[in-house]
């Protein structure tokens, strides 16, 4: 496959973070020559069936509802508050990432793994709080961000909460968690091997071995409220969600910053490989190969992979991964006596893993997001979300090429894969997934306090769109669904068949004032008295 780019579609996409840099380094026509010469062989380990789109395209509105193509439907699965247990634990705030998990022998009912992002003061507590919060309001803050685990079935074609599961659970932020790899023990993290909590839980992954990788992004606030060691966390937390017995872990081998996601993949040669983003402005992209092999035997001994290999962090203007060890850090630092001494050690560059990151070359960017591979032909698509600090306003996504298709390499080039604006309907790229006719979905994520004002006006609340990958219609966005009021779209996971697709309606009227004059009350159930984040399982695919 060659990849297409004509000059005039080039020109536009001009300005957009990584793109703009490169052309500054080498020449706009350098670049298209690049990227137009390069062959690339696709392996197609699946086909897409490439299929018309099963939707008609929804217009941008601002109702205070899930709006969706005609022919499909919503059902809330739960939401905040909700009991998810006999145990009685609740399912917490700001739902977000949704993984789906089905049953070996049965299809119609799985478990489903949501992360918890962050509290709201004024719908959790009621009011928003001035000063220190007590001791039971962090313990709240607390358990209602993590994760639950929740068991649902397909009961006469809809989706249902089942409270009687024996796997329905919680983690929070107040569950022990090892540390695993090089940061565990040492002095970067304050001597810790097992610390309290995960919380500030955005996106996250699948791994090979049929466990999920949940991940740890702002969460800087939260260990500042309840004063916790900050260097604990901002990792990636393990989980499997059949076996509580599996101790939760994070992988600091995987690096401490603003995760968003992981996605995960097999190098030619079996080593194991995964893709991540840091979600902040001028923030890089990174990913990890382990020393060892990936067992398919082994099934969650394999996690192990996690805890030895390297990390690298993308060069734009080289097309190059760069590895994040102590001799390339420690060289990159010079004689900069301060630097030398910050970084001694593997465990040091992890906790610090931003700075050293962009110490050693590693391209800042426009906050890259959910990072994910085609399960069609190898390439990654990154969603930079957006930066306004270069004029990036309405984001792109990005895509890369790895050399020889494999993931191990250490070469790639990229192109801008769709960008965002009025030219294409969508704005700030957010969480993205696949669908089996090799379509690309995108949520997006406008600032609430942005939304329908100035330049984001043309594109109403946030929505989720699908973009074609290959054939005429590649990098056009058709809108699919369109958000509650101030709310995001966030986690969508289809179910193995895509006969459903599990979503997270996340901070519906967030920009209220107070409880008394909500903005919105989605998902409008009766008898609340707030609006709720919630999880919807959206029908009515046609197979």
């Amino acid at each position: 496959m060659t990849i297409k780019m004509d000059r005039k579609k080039f020109l536009t996409y001009l300005g957009t973070g990584t793109v703009a840099l490169a052309a500054a380094s080498t020449g706009i026509d350098g670049v298209m020559d690049r990227v137009q010469g390069k062959e690339f062989h696709h392996s197609k380990k699946k086909k897409p069936k490439k299929g018309p789109l099963k939707f008609q395209p929804i217009e941008p509105t601002d109702k205070d509802d899930l709006v969706l193509p005609k022919g499909y439907k919503y059902d809330v699965v739960a939401a905040y508050g909700d009991k998810i247990n006999l145990d009685g634990d609740t399912f917490g705030f700001n739902n977000d990432f949704t993984l789906f998990f089905q049953m070996e022998d049965d299809k119609n009912r799985g478990l489903l793994w949501v992360n918890h992002e962050y509290v709201d003061d004024k719908f959790v507590f009621g009011k928003q709080i001035d000063g220190d919060y007590s001791k039971q309001q962090i313990k709240t803050i607390l358990y209602n961000q993590g994760g639950s685990i929740i068991e649902v079935y397909k009961e006469k074609g809809t989706w249902k909460l089942d409270t009687s599961s024996k796997y329905a659970r919680r983690v929070t932020g107040l569950t022990p968690i090892a540390l695993t790899g090089p940061a565990r023990g040492s002095n970067a993290v304050n001597g810790a091997k097992r610390v309290q909590g995960t919380f500030a839980n955005c996106s996250g992954g699948k791994t090979l071995w049929n466990t999920l990788l949940t991940c740890e992004e702002n969460y800087e606030t939260t260990s500042e409220a309840a004063k916790l060691d900050p260097t604990h966390y901002g990792w990636v937390v393990e989980v499997d969600p059949f076996d509580d017995s599996f101790k939760v872990r994070k992988h600091t081998y995987l690096g401490r910053f603003n995760h968003e996601n992981t996605c995960m993949g097999l190098a030619k040669d079996g080593r194991v490989v995964v893709y991540m983003g840091d979600d902040k402005k001028d923030a890089c992209v990174y990913k990890f190969i382990s020393k060892g092999k990936y067992d398919k035997y082994a099934g969650k001994g394999n996690s192990k992979l996690l805890e030895e290999g390297t990390l690298y962090v993308a060069n734009f203007s080289e097309g190059e991964w760069l590895p994040l060890t102590v001799d390339a850090v420690r060289e990159a630092a010079g004689d900069d006596k301060e630097l030398l001494a910050k970084f001694q050690s593997q465990g040091d560059i992890l906790v610090n893993c931003h700075e050293a990151a962009l110490l050693i070359g590693g391209t800042p960017t426009d906050r890259p997001e959910d990072v994910e591979i085609s399960p069609f032909d190898s390439t990654i698509f990154i969603a930079h979300t957006n930066n306004d600090n270069h004029g990036n306003i309405h984001g792109h996504i990005t895509r890369f090429y790895e050399k020889d298709e494999d993931h191990g390499s250490l070469e790639f080039q990229f192109a801008i894969f769709a960008a965002g604006g009025i030219q294409s309907g969508f704005s700030a790229p957010d969480n993205l997934t696949f669908d089996e006719d090799g379509n690309l979905w995108t949520v997006t994520d406008i600032s609430s306090s942005k939304l329908n004002q100035k330049v984001w006006e043309p594109f109403g609340n946030n929505g989720m769109f699908v973009i074609p990958t290959d054939g005429k219609d590649e990098g056009n966005a058709y809108q699919f669904a369109s958000a509650p009021v101030e709310a995001e779209l966030t986690g969508p996971s289809f179910t193995p068949d895509e006969s459903a697709l599990f979503l997270s309606i996340q901070h519906p009227g967030e920009e209220s004032e107070s409880l008394s004059s909500p903005s919105s009350m989605w998902p409008h159930r009766p008898g609340d008295h707030m609006p709720r984040p919630a999880v919807v399982v959206i029908t009515g695919f046609k197979k």
